[in-house]
């Protein structure tokens, strides 16, 4: 396979069917989307470009190659902007000629603009998995689309739109956020045909923009004030929520847990608010208690023996927990349940 291959990059489809034309490969064109298979020599997967109206398109690489790829977006009188979401494994990204190369990681996004000078170079890995979703704009077919709300924006965002014919480098990179990666799920997996799908994909596509510049903006607050739950974020809340369950009986410093999955204290317990709907420490409580009743339930402790299996020295204090959860005391509870299994075993 050839490691480098230049392509055209004003339209998405350009760049498909330069990379099939360059590979000695046939691609496939249905209404306003190409696509491509990668062939068994080369490795597995698809490139994929859906274009829309006021020159908005997406480009979706989904593959594992034998060699890695060097792609090179050749220079044009109109430079798109691209804003590429990282699924998968890291990829690396440099503006041709400027010598500095950006590392693109997982759920990681960045937003590109080159300028005639120094084109964009995309090096993607060989023998993992690339799985990279972009949003590509011309901005000079989307300013008709955007004009009314520039005045809007914030100066750098204004900027960048308005730099119609591509003449500033610009390069930023950060954590994409968790309606994005919903937003490109439902994308990638949309089942419509036709009129259908066109409409739908276009209508994810700008839903995708929007979240973006919102995260953008909230980017330049203070990382203890962002309003804005990043994957990363969602994955180390998900993993502390795991280390709850797994360590009910020693869990009682929330410092300690934050510092373990990467977290600030203030990020964990905001961020367990907008998961859970609860402060970390209900989310314990409430933890503790289900697994009272889950003992309760399949085994022959009794109440004190199951107080300090969850974590709780006080036989008083898990009482009045369990009581506001379940309206009814743990001794009623587990009385009802020992009732229920003796009359399984006489019937």
């Amino acid at each position: 396979m050839k490691t480098k291959i230049e392509v055209k990059d004003l339209d998405v489809h350009d760049v498909v069917r330069d990379i099939a034309e360059s590979l000695e490969i046939s691609y496939e064109s249905d209404n306003n989307e190409v696509c491509l298979n990668i062939p068994e020599n080369l490795g597995t997967g698809f490139i994929k470009a859906v274009s829309f109206d006021n020159g908005m398109g997406t480009l979706e690489m989904d593959f594992r190659l034998k060699k890695e790829l060097r792609l090179e977006m050749n220079e044009s009188s109109v430079q798109p902007l691209k804003i590429i979401f990282n699924r998968e494994s890291a990829i690396k990204h440099e503006f041709k000629g400027e010598g500095e190369v950006h590392e693109i990681r997982q759920l990681e996004s960045a937003i590109l603009s080159c300028n005639n000078k120094h084109e964009n170079v995309l090096i993607l890995p060989p023998k993992v998995p690339v799985c990279i979703f972009s949003l590509e704009i011309n901005r000079k077919l989307f300013e008709v689309k955007i004009e009314d709300f520039l005045k809007e924006m914030n100066d750098d965002l204004e900027a960048l739109f308005r730099d119609v014919n591509g003449v500033n480098l610009f390069f930023y990179k950060g954590h994409y956020t968790l309606d994005i990666a919903k937003c490109i799920e439902e994308s990638i997996e949309c089942e419509l045909t036709d009129f259908t799908r066109s409409v739908f994909l276009e209508g994810k596509s700008y839903e995708i923009l929007a979240h973006h510049l919102r995260q953008y903006v909230d980017d330049l607050i203070d990382p203890d004030k962002r309003k804005i739950l990043r994957q990363t974020t969602v994955k180390k809340l998900k993993e502390a929520a795991s280390i709850i369950e797994m360590e009910l009986e020693n869990m009682d410093n929330i410092i300690a847990l934050a510092k373990r999955v990467g977290l600030n204290q203030n990020t964990l317990q905001n961020g367990f608010k907008h998961l859970f709907g609860s402060s970390v420490n209900q989310y314990i409580r409430n933890s503790r208690i289900e697994l009272a009743k889950k003992l309760m339930e399949t085994t022959d402790l009794n109440i004190t023996e199951i107080t300090y299996e969850i974590g709780i020295n006080s036989r008083s204090y898990f009482s009045k927990l369990f009581k506001e959860r379940y309206a009814m005391s743990p001794k009623q509870y587990l009385q009802k349940v020992r009732e229920k299994s003796d009359k399984i075993k006489t019937a």
